[in-house]
């Protein structure tokens, strides 16, 4: 049967998942709810839809927002009960200010304020960025509590603001002091932020050992960043309540373990990317059997970098915004971590990722959890690992050099553990996911699997899925390198895509993989596009496992690439409908392998196996045409002698069932004419896969073609 994925709609504006019961709702259970302000009302200007790597646009949720000069406001009807609001929002470059706040039409005393001062990062070290990270997030409690219907407006007091969404939410009143525990401000710690509190976090945390730090309301301004924490709960009233000012909190490479972090905000000053500074909530090791929940954490380069004994790790319903680079890294030898009930917004780089440098993650997984936004790489991405599990996430609004999800071999450094043992891709939600990328001058899928520096040969299991709006395709195979690594052992069992600006299917590698229950609607060129990258490295076998529907045609011109909504062109009738298409053969010898038939090159060629006919070689024509002429080549070279080969033609409309065109006939190749031979077919001939089988030939022990030419003209 189909697969039952969760559903994503706008709903007023109001971004919502909708799961039948027989399958867990992708995405995390979250304490607000998002109001797009392109549905709300307004009196500024609407921009987007855009998809161009660069513009704000294509950095919103949605890819729309709603851009307000002097004066101009937009007002939401508030959709639950609330009593605080969060709000994403980019100012131009170099500019600060402020939104004046309006409930129900009466002014608030106080402000939210507006900065560019954490956007607009420059990463001209990373091939094919640009400037990007054009949005922030401020929140404010509102000091009053509101009701569904009420309305909120934010309006600009003189600096032009672009408004994306509003989060709003019901905070619940600050926690109390646990008994027993240390309070930060028994140790000297200064809950204005004027004063340092950094020794004052250190002496409560000497004195807690195997107890709790309490992080009272307030906020706390660290001038260094933490270490030795093991043994120890460090807790605060709430993460709207209390909140710690440090661009770099915990940074150490070990710890016994057993630390819980608990319901505090931790808000740093990154303002660019610097790869080598330990700019980041934790960097390094919290030991076995830690834990991280109810924070938030905001305005550093990474959220979680991930180094050492990280065992049985959970991280947990958690907020991780507006980041210069990742949100979480698992960066190698994490063992049985779970990332769960997460939201993620405004990356710039991959918001969860494990990256298995030095010795691989296993058994860890990433589950539930809501990422926005990542502005430069993928939602979430899986370099190396085995064992690992992706389920239940819901990623929308990716942006340039990425996918929603990634499951890759890209190393980046060695040692590097590839893909192993069994990789699962369950009950995942796309929206918008899949980005051009112009390192390669093509796109990527929604969903990726990439053999970029090694082939792919763990178990790659990809169910219940479902892929909405991609802007280019819902599944890619492709080795990222440039290599032509295969892609092998992947199954597809139920997806449900709907709407893709080109492609379902984006096969780049050889390889194969098998699809069940996939049904697509709305796909905006052809079902597949099935053309090797490089060109000749290999053909992607797909595999009809059953239940497919929707996607059944493929783009036919390997030359070109489908622009989203182009639809599949009809064939130039003097176009040769075999070049660059993907070719195979039942043998080669040394580097004469089968894709040089169809590279456009008659000096290259496929050569079969020597003495050992018969020999074929076959090529995939991407659709079913009626072709009537071959033109078969040699090099034209005078050093080729002149020669016969004796040639079957078969052909297949399924690529498994095979019927004869034209019985073995042998056909002259001459330098002295060309080195060619012409093939008429009959009337009637139908055929996507031909096939040429070779059982004997005069100059040679071997089946030989330079060039496979197939044409509707006869």
């Amino acid at each position: 049967m189909p697969a039952i994925g969760a559903v994503v709609a706008l709903a007023a504006g109001t971004l919502v998942t909708l799961a039948p019961a027989a399958h867990a709702a992708a995405g995390a259970t979250l304490p607000f709810t998002s109001v797009e302000a392109e549905s709300a009302t307004t009196t500024g200007s609407r921009i987007g839809p855009d998809y161009t790597q660069g513009t704000l646009a294509s950095e919103a949720s949605g890819r729309q927002a709603v851009r307000l000069t002097s004066g101009q406001r937009v007002e939401f009807t508030v959709p639950r009960a609330a009593n605080a609001v969060n709000l994403a929002y980019s100012v131009p470059d170099g500019q600060s200010g402020s939104l004046d706040v309006y409930v129900n039409g009466t002014k608030l005393a106080k402000t939210l304020p507006v900065t560019s001062k954490y956007s607009y990062i420059d990463t001209g070290w990373i091939p094919g960025a640009k400037t990007h990270h054009f949005f922030d997030n401020a929140r404010m409690l509102l000091g009053q509590n509101l009701q569904p219907g009420d309305k909120v407006a934010f309006q600009s007091t003189g600096t032009q603001v672009t408004v994306d969404v509003a989060d709003f939410e019901q905070v619940g009143a600050a926690a109390t002091q646990p008994a027993g525990s240390v309070s930060v401000t028994s140790k000297g710690a200064d809950p204005s932020g004027n004063g340092d509190s950094t020794q004052a976090f250190r002496d409560a945390i000497t004195a807690a050992q195997g107890g709790v730090v309490w992080i009272p309301p307030g906020d706390y301004r660290l001038t260094s960043s933490l270490s030795g924490v093991q043994n120890v709960t460090l807790q605060g009233a709430g993460s709207w309540y209390s909140v710690v000012h440090t661009s770099r909190f915990i940074d150490q490479s070990s710890s016994s373990g057993n630390v819980r972090i608990k319901d505090f905000t931790v808000i740093g000053e990154v303002t660019e990317r610097v790869d080598s500074n330990p700019d980041n909530f934790v960097n390094g090791s919290l030991g076995p059997n830690s834990s991280v929940s109810g924070m938030w954490i905001q305005h550093m380069k990474v959220g979680l970098w991930l180094t050492g004994n990280n065992d049985n790790l959970v991280i947990e319903n958690s907020r991780i915004l507006d980041t210069t680079a990742d949100g979480i890294n698992l960066n190698g030898t994490a063992k049985g971590v779970r990332v769960r009930n997460n939201f993620l917004r405004n990356q710039g780089d991959d918001a969860l990722a494990m990256w298995s440098l030095y010795s691989p993650d296993t058994d860890s997984s990433f589950e539930n959890n809501t990422v926005s936004q990542p502005n430069l790489a993928n939602g979430i991405a899986i370099y190396g690992g085995t064992d690992i599990a992706v389920r239940n996430n819901l990623v929308y609004d990716t942006n340039a050099l990425g996918s929603g999800i990634a499951i890759s071999n890209q190393k980046f450094l060695d040692p590097f553990s590839p893909l192993a043992g069994t990789i699962t891709v369950d009950g995942n939600t796309l929206v918008r996911t899949g980005a051009m990328n112009p390192n390669w001058s093509h796109p990527m899928g929604a969903l990726r699997v990439d053999s970029y520096d090694s082939a792919v040969n763990a178990t790659v299991n990809i169910s219940n899925t479902t892929v909405t709006d991609s802007p280019y395709s819902a599944f890619e195979f492709v080795s990222g390198g440039g290599q032509g690594y295969p892609v092998r052992n992947v199954t597809v069992d139920g997806a449900t895509v709907r709407g893709t600006g080109t492609v379902v299917v984006q096969a780049e590698a050889q390889g194969s993989a098998t699809f069940r229950n996939v049904t697509a609607t709305g796909v905006g060129a052809a079902g597949i596009y099935n053309c090797p990258y490089p060109a000749n490295s290999g053909t992607f076998v797909l595999t009809d496992g059953g239940g497919n529907s929707g996607w059944s045609s493929t783009w036919a011109d390997c030359s070109t690439w489908p622009q989203p909504g182009q639809g599949n062109p009809d064939p130039d009738p003097n176009r040769n409908l075999a070049k660059g298409r993907p070719a195979g053969a039942t043998g080669s010898q040394d580097v004469y392998t089968p894709g040089k038939a169809v590279d456009g090159d008659a000096n290259s060629y496929w050569e079969s196996t020597n003495n050992a006919f018969p020999q074929s070689w076959t090529v995939d024509l991407g659709s079913s045409y009626a072709v009537r002429r071959l033109v078969l080549k040699l090099p034209p070279s005078s050093a080729w002698g002149a020669r016969t080969q004796t040639i079957t033609v078969l052909g297949s409309t399924d690529g498994s069932a095979y019927s004869t065109v034209l019985g073995a006939t042998g056909y002259r190749f001459d330098p002295a004419t060309g080195n060619t031979a012409t093939v008429a077919l009959p009337s009637g001939t139908n055929l996507r896969w031909l096939r040429l089988s070779v059982s004997a030939n005069t100059g040679w022990p071997a089946g030989q073609f330079s060039e496979v030419e197939a044409y509707l003209t006869s």
